[in-house]
Parts: C-alpha cells; structure tokens; sequence
C-alpha cells in the first residue's frame, strides 16, 4: 500500500450537498451548536419571523357577510452572508497516517484490500471535522473587522452582536456587568433575574421547550457547584454519577466552550444568553453562492495533500425582544 494519497476528489452541485454538507448541517451535528440552522435558502437569506399574538379569526356578519381581516404584522429579518474558503493543508506523510488511522478504527474494513470508497469516506470525514469546529468558533467569535483579536475573521459572530447590543441597550434586558453580578449574588438568582426579565413575548414561548441559557464555562461551573452544595438523596446521586444535562427551572443550560480561543481574544470570557434557541440562527449556502466546491487532491511540487471548500455563511439574533443576556461589555 502506497505512503501517499494522490487521489484527487471533487465535490459540486449535488455532490457537495448530498455528500458533504447535509450530513455537517443536520442531524447530531447540527443539534451540538443547540442553534437554529438554515441550510441553503435563497439568497439573500430572508426570515419571517410571524407574530404569534395577532388574531387571524374574524367573525361573519349577518348582514355584511366577510370582511377582510388586516394584514399580519411580521418582523422580517436578512441574514447577512459572506463567502468563506476552508482549507486545510497536510505533508504527505502526515496526512497519509491521519487517515489510515480513520480507517483501522472501523471494524468493517478488509485492511488487504482498501477501495476508493474507504479513503474517500476518510478524507471526507477528516475535513468535515475541521469545518465544523471552525465554523462553531467563528459563529461564537467571528469578528470581521479584526478589532477583537479573536483570529476568527470570516463573519461577524453572536459573541459580537450581542456585545455590540449590549452596549446600545438593544435587547429586552441587557446588564453589562456580569462579573459584578455573580461576585453580589447566587448564581440561582442571577439566573432567575434573566427569566424574571424576559419580555412578555419570549414568556409566551417557554411552553415550546426551546428557550435556553447559552453560558460560559465559568458560568456552567458555578452553577454546577451550587447544585452540589444541595443536599438530598438526587442531589447526592447527581454529586456521584454526574449529570448529563444541567437545568434551570426546567430550562436547558447551555455550555459553550470557547478555550483557550476567547481567553486570548478583547472578548468577555463569561456570558448569559437567555432566549428561544430559533432566535439564534446561521445560514449556510452552496447552491446559490458562485464556485462553491470541495477539493481534495496533492500537490507533487510542494509534497502535500490539500483540501479546500468554498460557501457562504452568515449569522444573526433574529429578534433582540426574545433576548436577556448578562456580559462583560467591552
């Protein structure tokens, strides 16, 4: 068996969806970033988002018969969508042992006998890993302009946004002084402020089993042990066995984890989102952004095996009403 892939594979048009990145974009993949995802909209990528308050019923009248009900307020909201290339670049040697390593871990290989399916399905796997994780960092700390020196420069991220929204008092309820809340108060009561706060909107949509608390490490941490320092038996199993998924008065809570990225960014390392999980959305496009493709092949000259992808991606906080948030704002 050859030391070097040489092989060059290429995804377009169907391929690249079917193949590449439906698998990346739904499912458990898309369920880890606990976020709503719109994968290739028609661009520009444009959300109704539909007020749930307004009535569409109207009575009959007996003498008039139908009258025509008003038009159903809605807010409408672009994301905007940038084009971005991944590319990831191996020495021969390496990028050989990195996949060899992807296949013997399958059971179901014959070792003697390795088809193009079992390296392409390697290499396919390999990089879309790669683009996941850089695509989680960049929806957290994307920063386009460079001022924040988070090094994630393809798209402005919710960490941005919600700094920026922050500061302008934009949302339902915004405090810029996290630290100074949890060195005051118990994390239970810094928690139940936000939901306290919640404007009568995101209220209406607790029943709906999708609003959460989006938090930081630290944040996560604290409330982990105030949940320890509880007793009772469950409490005492909990403190033995750990727990799978931390709540909060029947409320998800959210770890996400931006080490060692966010420590060494102009970014607060601790934050509070409270809102509807669908009211945090990234769109990703490959069909309608022009020379969207994957390609992997080798490169003789320089001894290496390459892999690049191009689309468009974007995100926003569709409604800043459906939102309470605790930061550090810088």
């Amino acid at each position: 068996m050859s030391s070097i892939i040489v092989n060059p594979k290429n995804y377009t048009g169907h391929d690249l969806d079917n193949i590449f990145f439906r698998p990346l974009l739904t499912g458990p993949s898309a369920e880890s970033l606990g976020i709503r995802i719109l994968y290739n909209m028609p661009m520009p990528t444009v959300v109704q988002v539909w007020d749930r308050s307004s009535n569409v019923l109207t009575p009959y009248d007996e003498s008039t018969g139908w009258t025509g009900s008003e038009k159903t307020s809605h807010l409408q909201k672009t994301i905007p969508m940038f084009r971005v290339k991944a590319e990831n670049a191996f020495s021969a040697s390496d990028y050989f042992s990195t996949i060899f390593e992807l296949i013997t871990a399958r059971a179901d290989v014959n070792m003697e006998d390795l088809s193009g399916t079992e390296l392409e399905a390697a290499e396919t796997e390999l990089f879309r890993r790669a683009i996941a994780e850089s695509i989680r960092m960049n929806l957290w700390l994307g920063d386009k302009g460079g001022s924040l020196s988070t090094g994630y420069t393809s798209f402005d991220g919710l960490l941005k946004i919600v700094n920026e929204r922050s500061k302008q008092s934009l949302f339902q309820y915004a405090a810029t002084n996290l630290t100074t809340q949890i060195d005051n108060y118990e994390i239970s009561e810094v928690l139940a402020k936000l939901i306290d706060n919640a404007s009568p909107r995101l209220k209406g949509l607790f029943n709906d089993g999708q609003v959460a608390f989006f938090v930081s490490p630290k944040i996560y941490s604290l409330y982990q042990n105030h949940l320890d320092s509880t007793f009772g038996t469950a409490a005492y199993q909990d403190y033995q066995n750990g727990r799978k998924q931390l709540m909060f008065r029947g409320f998800p809570i959210v770890e996400v984890n931006l080490n060692p990225a966010i420590g060494e960014s102009n970014l607060s390392e601790d934050f509070i989102i409270f809102t509807d999980r669908r009211n945090l959305v990234m769109a990703v496009n490959t069909a309608d952004s022009p020379g969207s493709e994957i390609r992997m092949w080798y490169n003789p000259d320089e001894m290496e095996n390459r892999q690049r992808a191009v689309f468009a991606i974007g995100c926003d906080v569709l409604d800043d009403e459906l939102v309470c948030t605790m930061i550090d704002a810088e």
